[in-house]
């Protein structure tokens, strides 16, 4: 069973940056695309961003497009989201999820949560002064 190990969450204050790196425990498997979710308190999970992993094409939420950027290394099966400019209302469980079966997805199919085959556990972040 493949796992997805996140890091890079925390606290950070308004204004900031926050790097968030996930990575597939098997390296051999194929994924067409890699994203970022996130689930605020009292939320119901929400798109942040989905890049397709061998051409490197991206979709992102509106209200994250200009201050987020989505990165993959295809070779170690390796999403980044590298978060600037961060606010309070970016306070957030984010989870990556991968696509490994679902080849030829549109970007806009790829906003939606149930296209993932696999998923993270998790990072917190929290923006706050």
């Amino acid at each position: 069973q493949v796992q997805l190990v996140e890091s890079g969450g925390g606290l950070v204050q308004p204004g900031g940056s926050l790097r968030l790196s996930c990575a597939a425990s098997d390296r051999t498997i194929g994924f067409y695309a890699m994203a970022w979710f996130r689930q605020a308190p009292g939320k119901g999970r929400e798109f942040v961003a989905t890049i397709t992993t061998r051409n490197g094409n991206t979709n992102y939420a509106g209200s994250v497009k200009g201050r987020f950027t989505i990165s993959r290394d295809y070779a170690k099966n390796t999403v980044y989201l590298q978060m600037s400019s961060l606010k309070p209302e970016d306070t957030a469980i984010y989870y990556c999820a991968f696509d490994s079966s679902r080849w030829g997805l549109t970007l806009s199919e790829l906003v939606f949560a149930n296209y993932y085959d696999y998923w993270g556990q998790g990072t917190q972040v929290t923006v706050s002064s």
